[in-house]
């Protein structure tokens, strides 16, 4: 019977060690981390398109009007056309407009694979570079490499000339 004392007794006395030890961490008043970030997300201003003028790429700037634009997004552009603004200004495309939709996935070095509809080695020499330049100009990091593939045919990489 001795044992079965001494056993409650240590028992009891090890739940009393805990309770009065705690997890280890005091009470404490809130601490103040200044004010939530608030407002408007800043939408993007300005977008690059590479058009070609003059048989050559021109980097075009455009607003898009403070709706979220993907490098997909933009490379619809490309497709689309020039603004009667920009044909006024000579501006046109050589990428077809049949080219799209357009997706764009990040290679774990940061270049880039832009898939199209169309398959890539019939496009123009200039719609590939349109492609390219417009893709890397949205690149967080550069130079970037970019590669068009389409239809089971791949075009690339390669980097923006201009």
């Amino acid at each position: 019977m001795k044992t079965g004392l001494a056993r409650r007794m240590l028992a009891a006395g090890l739940v009393s060690l805990v309770t009065v030890a705690g997890c280890g961490v005091r009470p404490s008043d809130a601490i103040s981390a200044g004010d939530p970030p608030s407002g408007p997300v800043a939408p993007i201003t300005t977008i690059t398109l590479y058009l070609v003028k003059n048989g050559q790429l021109s980097e075009v700037t455009r607003r898009p009007g403070g709706r979220p634009m993907f490098q997909a997004d933009t490379l619809a552009l490309l497709a689309a056309g020039p603004t009667p603004e920009e044909q006024a200004r000579g501006f046109t495309t050589d990428v077809p407009p049949e080219a799209g939709p357009f997706s764009v996935t990040a290679k774990p070095a940061g270049d880039l694979v832009v898939t199209l509809s169309t398959p890539a080695g019939e496009l123009s020499t200039l719609a590939v570079q349109q492609i390219v330049c417009t893709a890397a100009a949205r690149a967080p990091e550069k130079p970037v490499q970019v590669t068009v593939v389409g239809a089971g045919q791949s075009v690339g990489p390669r980097s923006c000339p201009a």
